[in-house]
């Protein structure tokens, strides 16, 4: 988008994200024309220190865009304990997993509360929907996103099915790369976002211990290398993975 109608807000917030809901994967090669009417069905809304945004259990119908602020993501355990997964910053989602299948119902799977005053930019499972019945362009241009987002889940699926744990972990870091992350030198890929051995572990079947000694021995042998929030992974010669 040109300019997103949340600029008008971002004075005195250093760490606003200038990222737009109309920036995501599924509405990627819209016009601008539909652009902008896919602004007028945004919400924005203000958290304050603490509010919950979502419980764990909530029935998912909203994807919000973190524009500014913290917001924490956390699990209750079996045994009462609450297991803190992740911290989101601006220009994070949350919620976007409820497209990728708009004929099921899902639940919220984990709790997420704000760090900081934070303000958020989304829209509703339903104004999503009305959206796509209103402007047919916007749903032609959805099915083609949503046919390309099957055949990346598919990819997954198949390296999942991948005999040893390093090979899994190894081809699902390749296709998560390659969505979300950007191309390196040599064949390699460079991922710039969250990414737990908890995650991982969710991704490939595995218990975050193993994955842990996975991953040690991928940044021993220099398939993987990792800097703070920076993973670079790398392809086998000729493009297959290790």
């Amino acid at each position: 988008m040109t300019t997103c109608p949340c600029d008008s807000l971002k004075a005195s917030k250093p760490d606003w994200s200038s990222f737009c809901v109309g920036e995501m994967w599924i509405f990627k090669g819209l016009r601008e024309e539909d652009l902008i009417a896919l602004a007028q069905t945004l919400r924005r809304k203000s958290f304050e220190p603490g509010e919950t945004v979502f419980r764990q259990g909530d029935r998912a119908r909203h994807v919000f865009l973190i524009k500014s602020g913290r917001i924490r993501l956390s699990r209750a355990m079996e045994n009462g304990a609450e297991v803190i997964l992740d911290i989101r910053k601006p220009g994070d989602y949350l919620g976007e997993y409820i497209l990728n299948d708009l004929a099921t119902d899902f639940t919220y799977p984990v709790t997420a509360s704000c760090v900081e005053k934070t303000l958020t930019c989304g829209f509703s499972r339903e104004n999503f929907e009305d959206m796509v019945l209103k402007y047919p362009l916007v749903g032609l241009t959805v099915i083609r996103n949503m046919a390309g987002r099957i055949a990346n889940l598919t990819e997954r699926i198949e390296a999942m099915s991948q005999t040893h744990l390093e090979e899994k972990i190894v081809a699902v870091l390749l296709s998560v790369a390659r969505e979300h992350g950007k191309k390196g030198q040599k064949g390699s890929y460079i991922l710039e976002m969250p990414l737990t051995h908890e995650d991982l572990g969710f991704l490939v079947g595995a218990h975050r211990v193993s994955v842990t000694r996975v991953m040690k021995r991928l940044r021993e042998t220099g398939r993987v290398t990792h800097d703070g929030k920076t993973l670079v992974v790398r392809e086998e010669e000729g493009g297959r993975a290790h």
